[in-house]
């Protein structure tokens, strides 16, 4: 019965046959040039094993056969015959070995061994074995072949996602790709807030992360190397970068800062005497007064001690895109150290439980396959693995190893996990441009500038408890930031330290640009072929009055002028014009009548249509239904906070106030409690202010002594 369950099981219908990822249409099963070379391998390989199994199957039925013969008379041998089967037990088999080794010829060699075996059997057998030994010295020399294919491509095909990432990663890297990425965050932002008929909510676009703050010290060491390797950067560029690298950064960062010793040891050898005794160095200033942020260590070591703190610096586009890459490199070594960490605590515990369960003391680069030789013994322990890493990565930067061996030493020591460090050259040649055009251009250092003096005012960070005092120094900061970048975007970078880690968080504000600084004179009718041209004002008041009547917005949505978000924006105003014109008109008869003037005061820069607020001029400015919302949402804000602030009162009543005690300040508020004072009656007037009921106290005191 068991046998019979066996049989039913038995898959003896269904021939397996590999399928090639071109014939899949499935984009989950396919494979990688590297798979598919190893699966034909293996197909190649299974193949050969075929030939040579069905060839050794024929010459065992054959050898049998001829022994047979060999027993018998030369009379039987004339009269014996073979069937279909030629002695076996399959017909095909047998069959597909001889027509492999004679070809067209096969039908006549068979025909003649089922009827002359005495004969034709000695010969087949000859040939079978002489073919056995020639395919099986081939075997020998496509093994090795095979070997050196799959140690070749085996780690590259088990990393299906280092294959393209270097391609997209590039993309990645480049300031369009970065600065698309928050832009779009700011529209959609923007879009919905515009659909909800609500102002945009502020706050942080973007929020990154440092959780190592110990890991800054080998990206600073490795954006360093590359940076005094390049003859194209000036030494006083080079300077300021460094100092950028050691000191502001780490300072952002609530780090501890590197050190410029090497730095200044240099330049105190370059240094030439001057007349008056003084050292200069090549005819700048000397090194003391080269230190940028000197004056803010105290100020950053007091935050780095403190739990709760933040930093905020309103940067242009390179400061941003540098900070972007340099959080992608701190966070991609952050991965590998990981990795590194993980993998030394794997081999630990592997060496344990081999040393506990088997009894086995596995030494170093002594594992089977090492000891098989199927695989080469690797100098670097693991260890070592990390700091290996960053000795790869300069001698890449360097030009001292090839790409290739790069990407092989990294898959041989990190596995499917060495893929985010493929382009780890390329983000740090794409930190140091940034970093050499943060130190040439005028925008970017006054942007270094404007932080720096800032920094004595206090409006550029400090504790969180703190926060509230800086916020007229915060925002004076913001207006000189947006003012100084009014020709690109500005972005406010807070970094928050809390319990251990440290946060930044982006947002995109919203700044007017100055394209130009003198009108365009352009025709209306030319208005779809202005792209990113600035309109005139009567220009602009001119096609708008012209697209009023076009409901169907046929025109505006070729006008280059319009976004297609802004369409049902427009189709709004339309239909409430009717209704604002009168409550304008309402408006200014009441201002008229009640003798009140607009305090606001504004200019017109008419070379860059720039507004600008006269100085102490101001106006309250509100929605239109403001009031109408706000007297309706009166009662339930009002209850809501009362509710808030009883509920608070009650519980610090009830930790702090006994009975007594409360007794004793009501009968002191009632005036019973005289304790000297002058004779006086106290009355409770109960009331409803703000919809709340409220006691109010009236205290009469007497006129006899």
């Amino acid at each position: 019965m068991l046998m019979l369950n066996h049989f039913q099981v038995l898959n003896d219908t269904w021939v397996s046959f590999p399928s090639w990822s071109e014939d899949s249409t499935f984009v989950s099963s396919k494979k990688t040039q590297y798979e598919e070379h190893i699966y034909r391998c293996e197909d190649e390989r299974f193949e050969l094993d075929v030939v040579l199994e069905t060839n050794l199957a024929t010459i065992r039925v054959l050898e049998a056969v001829q022994k047979k013969i060999s027993r018998m008379s030369a009379e039987d041998q004339a009269k014996f015959r073979l069937d279909n089967t030629i002695g076996g037990s399959s017909e095909v088999i047998h069959r597909k070995a001889i027509q492999r080794i004679y070809g067209d010829k096969a039908p006549d060699i068979i025909d003649g061994l089922k009827t002359n075996p005495a004969v034709s059997v000695p010969i087949v057998l000859k040939r079978l074995k002489t073919k056995e030994e020639e395919w099986r010295e081939a075997q020998r020399g496509f093994n090795k072949i095979w070997r050196e294919q799959n140690e070749k491509y085996y780690l590259k095909s088990l990393d299906h996602q280092g294959i393209n990432f270097k391609q997209n990663d590039t993309k990645v890297f480049r300031s369009k790709m970065l600065l698309n990425e928050i832009e779009t965050l700011y529209d959609e932002r923007q879009e919905q807030a515009s659909e909800d008929n609500a102002a945009p909510p502020s706050g942080p676009h973007m929020t990154l992360t440092y959780e190592d703050s110990q890991i800054l010290e080998d990206v600073a060491a490795l954006i360093i190397h590359h940076v005094k390797r390049q003859s194209s950067i000036h030494k006083d560029d080079k300077y300021k970068i460094k100092q950028i690298i050691y000191h502001f950064i780490p300072d952002m960062l609530f780090a501890r800062r590197g050190e410029l010793s090497d730095v200044e040891e240099e330049e105190e050898e370059e240094a030439e005497p001057d007349e008056d005794g003084t050292k200069k160095h090549n005819g700048t200033t000397s090194t003391k007064s080269k230190l940028l942020f000197s004056h803010t260590a105290a100020t950053q070591q007091k935050l780095s001690n403190c739990d709760d703190a933040y930093n905020l610096f309103y940067v242009n586009n390179n400061w941003y895109i540098l900070l972007r890459l340099y959080q992608i490199l701190c966070s991609r070594l952050l991965r590998i150290y990981a990795q590194a960490e993980k993998q030394i605590e794997e081999d630990a515990r592997e060496r344990e439980w081999e040393k506990n369960v088997l009894g086995l003391k596995r030494e170093k680069n002594d594992s089977p396959a090492i000891q098989l030789r199927l695989k080469e013994p690797m100098d670097i322990d693991v260890e070592d693995y990390y700091s290996a890493f960053l000795e790869m990565v300069r001698d890449l930067l360097d030009g001292n190893m090839e790409t290739s061996q790069y990407e092989d030493q990294l898959r041989e020591m990190f596995t499917i996990h060495a893929y985010i460090a493929f382009t780890m050259d390329k983000l740090i040649q794409s930190i140091v441009r940034q970093l050499q055009h943060i130190v040439s251009d005028e925008i970017c250092v006054q942007v270094t500038d404007l932080y720096l003096s800032e920094c004595a005012n206090k409006a550029t960070g400090g504790s969180l408890s703190t926060q509230a005092s800086r916020g007229s120094a915060e925002s004076a900061y913001q207006r000189k930031a947006e003012q100084l970048m009014s020709d690109e975007n500005c972005f406010k970078l807070l970094f928050q330290k809390s319990k251990g880690t440290v946060q930044l968080a982006v947002e995109l504000l919203d700044t007017e640009e100055e394209n130009s600084d003198g009108p365009v004179d352009t025709e209306v009718d030319d208005v779809p072929l202005l792209g990113c041209q600035m309109l005139s004002l009567s220009m602009f008041d001119s096609i708008c009055t012209k697209f009023k009547k076009d409901l169907s917005f046929s025109k505006i949505k070729q006008c280059a002028i319009f976004f297609l978000r802004n369409l049902r924006r427009i189709r709004k105003c339309q239909r409430g014009q009717e209704m604002q014109m009168r409550e304008a008109k309402e408006t200014a008869k009441k201002s008229s009548e009640g003798g009140e003037d607009s305090k606001m005061e504004c200019m017109f820069k008419l070379n860059s249509y720039k507004m600008v607020y006269v100085f102490k001029s101001e106006d309250y400015m509100y929605r239109r239904t403001a009031q109408l919302r706000a007297h309706q949402s009166h009662q339930r804000v009002s209850t809501r906070l009362h509710q808030r602030f009883q509920a608070w009162l009650d519980g610090w009543r009830k930790d702090h106030v006994t009975s007594d005690m409360a007794a004793t300040t009501y009968k002191w508020l009632m005036g019973e409690a005289q304790e000297g004072l002058l004779p006086c009656r106290t009355v409770c007037e109960p009331k409803i202010i703000h919809y709340q009921n409220i006691n109010k106290y009236k205290v009469t005191y007497s006129t006899t002594l």
